[in-house]
């Protein structure tokens, strides 16, 4: 076998589970990501969202690289420890801050709902976890016939996200062998909320792709915050809630800085009413606060808000419910009443949470209206519900219910780049990768980004391999 090889366990059928290990050699690895499957995802080697136990011998693993904090790359770390992992946690300055948050979060929902055991396992993990800037250059395998560096850079996914680039030298080897490997993780939209665009790498012999949205193109800022303001004033002209399920983590807080720039503008009914806007995520509050701790890390339109005494994350009109009994006294008011309001919960994929008493309380009264801002994986009911769409049928919890609600998709609003940014993310290199492997997509986002990229290099006489692994 030619090393250096790369050996995929997760988000090849898929966009979940991410999971990729990069062989330097016969004995030494590096595992790039270790997230959780959703849906009806799994691995090649039978992983998924009902088996996390790791699938694959962990000997020659040096140390787990993280690319950002969301659950279905880093979610399994306790399976991970569980088979036997001490080494060392890679990761961003801010994904070292938020990472115990999210860990303790997957342990109460994924193995035991006993706090105690999870700080225990959270003082377990934070000596393990390696934060460091961007751009600086970390050696961590340094041998006389091995020497592998990485970096991290900015993804502008959500805060902390990163892609990484690992510079491998074989010393011994004549002449000297060297190769410059990227993964991409999960690449941002250019001009996405609270965030700087993800940088361009200089050059790479391989690239891991992701290839979520690599089928279509997002609409632009504008025209998208247009159609979100458009969707809300129509849905609360209903009578009824907007309610938006979200990612706990960026997904919500680019959500509360549109919110914040909608009411801010004074020139709209639903700025002159100051509807409320209801955080119902403990979760995604607790993320939230160390968001606002994370200022330096945002885009300069951003803290341009802040200096003009605006709080984008912290607006009049936002109320934020954390217990349990909170929650279930606000479902209950706003089915019941023609109170307007806007609802951000979770679960991103409709799959758990709160989001469900949310859904099965309104789905069925044509006054509510279910917004979708991101990606749903196949088998989630929020892939249901937005197939099926007004009219159509959806179980839940084992109780059917017909779609009455208005249903709308906001694709613009997606965190992940679409075709155009993940081709750019290729072509806009100074000297492009022979191969590059696509992950993280359906069949048909990974065949149509497979033949752009191949007809980007065929225009370009470029000699570049496009894998579907």
């Amino acid at each position: 076998m030619t090393y250096p090889h790369i050996q995929h366990h997760g988000a090849t059928q898929g966009v979940t589970g991410s999971c990729h290990q990069l062989w330097l050699d016969e004995s030494t690895s590096l595992l790039i990501d270790c997230g959780l499957f959703q849906g009806g995802e799994s691995s090649q080697q039978g992983a998924s969202a009902d088996q996390l136990d790791i699938e694959f011998s962990l000997s020659s693993v040096q140390a787990l690289i993280a690319t950002h904090v969301h659950i279905d790359h880093v979610g399994r770390l306790p399976w991970l420890i569980a088979a036997g992992f001490k080494g060392p946690v890679y990761c961003t300055e801010p994904s070292a801050l938020l990472l115990p948050t999210v860990l303790e979060d997957a342990f109460m929902v994924g193995i035991q709902r006993d706090r105690q055991l999870a700080g225990n396992f959270i003082d377990l993990v934070k000596p393990m976890l390696h934060g460091h800037p961007y751009k600086e250059w970390i050696t961590v395998i340094q041998r006389p016939d091995l020497v592998c560096r990485l970096r991290f850079q900015r993804a502008g996914h959500i805060l902390g996200s990163a892609w990484v680039e690992f510079d491998v030298r074989y010393p011994q080897t004549e002449p000297v062998q060297r190769k410059r490997i990227i993964f991409s993780g999960d690449l941002g939209a250019p001009h996405a909320p609270l965030l700087p665009p993800p940088a361009i790498a200089w050059h790479a012999d391989t690239v891991v792709l992701e290839s979520t949205y690599g089928d279509r193109n997002h609409e632009d800022r504008r025209t998208r915050r247009k159609r979100f303001q458009a969707v809300l004033e129509q849905a609360l002209a209903d009578g009824g809630s907007v309610i938006i399920h979200a990612f706990s983590i960026g997904r919500t807080q680019e959500l509360l800085y549109e919110l914040e720039g909608i009411f801010h503008d004074g020139s709209n009914p639903l700025s002159q009413q100051q509807i409320p806007v209801i955080l119902d995520a403990p979760l995604a509050s607790r993320f939230t606060a160390l968001y606002r701790q994370l200022k330096p890390y945002w885009d300069d339109e951003a803290l341009q808000r802040v200096s003009e005494g605006r709080k984008p994350l912290a607006f009049d009109n936002l109320l934020t419910v954390t217990e349990h009994q909170q929650h279930l006294a606000m479902v209950n008011r706003l089915a019941s009443t023609a109170q307007p309001a806007i609802v951000i919960t979770g679960n991103g994929m409709c799959s758990a949470g709160r989001i469900l008493n949310y859904l099965k309380a309104m789905l069925e009264d044509a006054r509510h209206n279910v917004v979708f801002v991101g990606y749903q994986a196949g088998g989630t009911p929020g892939r249901r519900i937005q197939q099926q769409g007004q009219g159509g049928s959806v179980t839940i919890d084992g109780q059917r219910l017909r779609i009455k609600a208005g249903v709308h998709t906001l694709g613009g609003y997606s965190a992940h780049a679409d075709q155009k940014g993940l081709t750019n993310f290729i072509t806009r290199m100074r000297h492009w990768p022979s191969e590059v492997r696509l992950v993280h997509g359906d069949p048909g986002a990974k065949q149509a980004l497979q033949a752009r990229i191949q007809q980007a290099a065929s225009n370009k006489n470029k000699s570049m391999a496009v894998i579907i692994p």
